[in-house]
């Protein structure tokens, strides 16, 4: 367990109130992120004011969460309230949501040539275009605002591809299991032989990684076609 010198503060305001609680920031933040764990707290009370060391009276506590118990009324102060991370914390949420980021970007094509644009480029786009990633949201939800930021720089488009996939009989179960997990599958056809033929849906930027799978899965003996939509 950490010192007090350690532990940072989560805190919630409701109803007029403030709660404070000092925590283990490492184990806070895995509960936060959904792992079971009941040893975050670093002091068993629940604070009006932890640096000044002011406790929050039973009676505010049981009015405003209908309980007195510090466990379960920290965990809704970890839940819904704000958890102040460590710089080495941010940091490394910051590099992860990023890194979620680009490979969201890297989906999409340069509408020039038709092909994914590196991931490096993406990067060096998003730093040239001085890009905000906030690391406690999640990748998707910017990517609307951080497209409209880097398309000055870096033209990029997402469009869909369909392709029509026959797949061998000694390869069907393992292969279907597979691609149906990280693709999105329109279509499917089990012929009696064992043969399994599917029409499998997918961003533009991923259909050279698609190939390399379906070749993997196969031994490169399935085959494909790309489905022209007019």
């Amino acid at each position: 367990m950490v010192t007090l010198d350690e532990a940072t503060v989560a805190r919630l305001k409701t109803q007029g109130e403030r709660f404070e609680i000092l925590i283990d920031p490492e184990k806070a933040l895995k509960f936060r992120e959904g792992e079971a764990s009941d040893d975050f707290l670093v002091t068993n009370y629940i604070f009006k004011d932890a640096r000044k060391g002011e406790k929050a009276s039973e009676e505010t506590l049981k009015k405003v969460f209908n309980t007195t118990d510090v466990l379960e009324i920290s965990k809704i102060i970890l839940k819904k309230g704000e958890f102040l991370y460590t710089a080495e914390q941010r940091k490394k949420m910051l590099e992860e949501k990023k890194r979620a980021i680009i490979t969201l970007l890297s989906r999409g094509i340069d509408p020039r040539t038709g092909y994914p644009h590196p991931p490096k480029r993406i990067e060096d786009a998003l730093e040239k275009a001085r890009v905000h990633i906030d690391p406690s949201k999640g990748a998707q939800e910017q990517i609307e605002g951080i497209l409209k930021k880097i398309r000055p720089i870096l033209p990029i488009k997402f469009e869909t591809r369909e392709i029509a996939v026959k797949i061998p009989p000694e390869y069907s179960s393992k292969a279907y299991g597979s691609l149906k997990h990280r693709y999105t599958v329109l279509k499917e056809e089990w012929k009696k032989s064992g043969t399994l033929y599917l029409l499998v849906s997918l961003p533009a930027g991923l259909q050279d990684a698609f190939y390399e799978d379906l070749n993997s899965l196969t031994k490169g003996e399935a085959e494909t076609k790309l489905v022209e939509r007019k």
